[in-house]
């Protein structure tokens, strides 16, 4: 009962923060409030208050041998927290707090004893955005805490296994809602293209975000961030993550430079029919397969047959992600905003490559070009580029399902 509350907790705390609370160079990200929080003793346990600057999706739950509590976020900036005046409790031995994974921060309680969680509820401000998390622990003996620790089984907080059929589901039927990963090019010690003090990896993690409220706020989207942060995500990891979500459409998102030319404007990039071959090649090849295809395991199958299987897979989803792309560059066009002089283009991308999952790659602009720097610095430019995506994607959902109709006939 205690995890089905869980869930429903954490769906309540999924909102947006009002401008004010994203001040300072944050971002989506929250702050601590350290003057809202704080962890003391109570008769019967424990009793931690945690004050956010804006309200976020997180989960509460308990793991043994040490006893601890665990929170998991998504997402919080530690930076100004501090333990030390947090751990003021003799029932707590201590508090950690960092990253726990791209996009997610945990904290994490080492307890004295068996305290398992009674409640765990969540409050927000309506003028303000900030939210005041209120976990009460009380002391469950040793064998109950056992039988409670483990985190609870709420979809998309562990990788997904096995291929589930959401996918499927949703693109015969054209209803529900469909999950897309938005892939911010670069991050880390990997700053892409650098001008003028702006880095590649800012301006895209920067627009990613936005355009994952654009999308939220438009209804019928699921979102999520190949990276959250700015740290480095590989880039086999960065179609893995897709897979493991099992999305619906893959974007991701750059802006290069250019040593000649006078190039400008967005440019939306498909795989190319020589780098398919030679991506399902490369499939076929790697030792663990279990991920390259949702719902189909090639970890027993030779290289031979899975590499047909990755080219019948590739069979349908690339005229799906040439129409993505038509779609974004019409949808771009619409915005009044630049295009390339050839706004499609084919490449061997290897975020391009995933057999099954419409994908594509969109350069927002240059950053060789003063013009396009400009409109990426500019927020009413993003404003327009995220709702010309935004409109793209609803169009290419009702002719992908349309189209898959059609096969079925």
């Amino acid at each position: 009962m205690f995890r089905m509350v869980l869930a429903l907790a954490i769906g309540a705390l999924v909102q947006i923060a009002p401008a004010s609370a994203q001040e300072g160079g944050f971002g989506a990200l929250a702050r601590v409030e350290m003057e809202k929080t704080r962890l003391e003793d109570t008769p019967d346990g424990l009793l931690l208050r945690l004050g956010l600057t804006q309200g976020v999706p997180f989960r509460v739950f308990t793991l043994a041998d040490p006893p601890r509590l665990v929170l998991d976020f998504r997402e919080v900036d530690w930076r100004g927290a501090e333990p030390g005046m947090i751990d003021r409790a003799d029932r707590a031995v201590g508090v950690r707090m960092g990253a726990f994974r791209p996009g997610w921060s945990r904290m994490v309680v080492d307890l004295a004893g068996p305290y398992g969680v009674e409640s765990a509820n969540a409050t927000t401000e309506h003028d303000t955005g900030a939210a005041l998390i209120e976990v009460v622990l009380t002391d469950v003996g040793d064998e109950e805490f056992a039988a409670r620790a483990g985190a609870p089984p709420l979809p998309g907080w562990e990788a997904a296994e096995g291929g589930l059929p959401a996918v499927v589901r949703a693109r015969r039927t054209g209803e529900g809602k469909i999950l897309v990963v938005l892939d911010p090019g670069h991050g880390g010690i990997d700053p892409g293209a650098e001008r003028e003090g702006h880095s590649e990896k800012d301006l895209m993690l920067r627009f990613a975000r936005e355009l994952r409220e654009t999308l939220l706020r438009a209804g019928g989207f699921d979102v999520a961030l190949t990276r959250e942060v700015d740290g480095f995500v590989s880039l086999e990891r960065r179609v893995a993550i897709a897979h493991e979500l099992e999305a619906d459409v893959f974007i991701s998102l750059h802006a290069d430079v250019l040593s000649e030319g006078r190039a400008h404007g967005a440019t939306v990039y498909t795989l190319s029919d020589s780098a398919s071959d030679e991506a399902s090649a490369a499939l076929a090849e790697r030792h663990n397969r279990a991920g390259i295809l949702a719902g189909v395991d090639l970890t027993e199958t030779d290289d031979t047959i899975a590499g047909v299987l990755i080219d019948l897979a590739r069979l349908e989803t690339a005229p799906r992600s040439e129409r993505l792309a038509q779609a974004i560059r019409q949808g771009i066009e619409e915005q009044g905003l630049p295009l390339h002089s050839r706004p499609l283009r084919e490449a061997g991308f290897s975020v391009l490559k995933s057999p099954d999952i419409p994908s594509v790659l969109v350069e927002l602009g240059f950053l060789s070009s003063q013009s396009d720097r400009d409109n990426l610095l500019d927020d009413g430019w993003r404003a327009r580029m995220a709702a010309g995506i935004r409109d793209a994607l609803g169009a290419w959902r009702v002719a992908d399902a349309a189209a898959a109709r059609l096969v079925r006939q």
